[in-house]
């Protein structure tokens, strides 16, 4: 069978537990085809961002370009983009490029450590130009909070907060409810249907790094083999949760998640509706 074939555009985590390492190492374990165009280079570990340094936008492009006009792609994941120019070259790349292709949104904005990894103007020009037309937007609640310019302190706030998401322009919605306090994790999906809540016990561990960025592309992969969005959100669900589970503690900050199991024997089973 052909391979998902996923195109990841974010930017790269020289420590490999969250970007475009996280997003190649999710895609291989789900048994996708990922595939690359970087958009900048950190130098990061599990203690925090040290620095920064982007790609330029023309070299951006080249990469798209040089992966939609030979290898296609079944399904576009996005991460990191640092700044308004590179949102602007991505957002028309993928409109000249691969209109039609299914394109998961991940407003990666604020590294697990606390720093803050995208300007203002960025998530204005995020909201305005990328998110619009996309199958799925992933925001956790500091990302929803930046981008709806509102608090989020109760998961009873979760489901409005997921319309609302969904009223910038894209298809469907998954608010992650990991930053809320409780023993039970809460997300919430919202699409033209209403919305579903799913639901897990939170799991204690240190070994967190990376976590959007892994969900993200297993939700991405998913979708690029034609699971329907809510199966491919619960599959990609549940292979974080056991990456979570069998994490080996490494660095002395927040480590890495364990991307190198599979879940091909998930059981696709309805979650619940809320």
């Amino acid at each position: 069978m052909t391979p998902s074939r996923v195109l990841i555009i974010a930017g790269s985590d020289s420590g490999g537990g969250a970007g475009i390492q996280a997003d190649l190492k999710t895609t291989m374990a789900l048994g996708g085809y990922g595939m690359t165009a970087i958009t900048a280079l950190t130098a990061q570990n599990t203690l925090g961002v040290q620095e920064v340094m982007g790609v330029p936008e023309g070299f951006i492009r080249a990469q798209i370009s040089s992966v939609l006009t030979d290898l296609g792609a079944d399904c576009i994941k996005t991460g990191m983009l640092h700044s308004p120019t590179v949102i602007d070259v991505v957002a028309t790349c993928l409109e000249e490029m691969a209109p039609t292709v299914p394109r998961v949104v991940d407003p990666v904005m604020v590294a697990q450590s606390g720093d803050r990894l995208v300007s203002e103007e960025a998530v204005e020009r995020l909201r305005s130009r990328l998110v619009p037309g996309a199958a799925l937007m992933t925001p956790n609640v500091p990302e929803a909070e930046a981008l709806l310019g509102t608090r989020l302190a109760a998961q009873k706030e979760m489901e409005p907060a997921a319309q609302a998401l969904r009223e910038l322009g894209c298809e469907a919605v998954l608010l992650k409810g990991g930053h809320l306090a409780g023993d039970e994790l809460v997300d919430v999906l919202a699409t033209d249907r209403g919305c579903t809540t799913f639901r897990h016990p939170r799991i204690p561990t240190r070994c967190d790094h990376g976590t959007g960025c892994t969900l993200a592309s297993a939700i991405a992969e998913g979708i690029g083999r034609g699971l329907p969005l809510d199966k491919a959100v619960a599959r990609g669900r549940h292979y974080l949760q056991i990456a979570l589970q069998q994490a080996t503690p490494l660095g002395n900050g927040h480590g890495p998640v364990r991307h190198g199991h599979t879940v091909t024997d998930f059981d696709l089973s309805e979650p619940e509706s809320g």
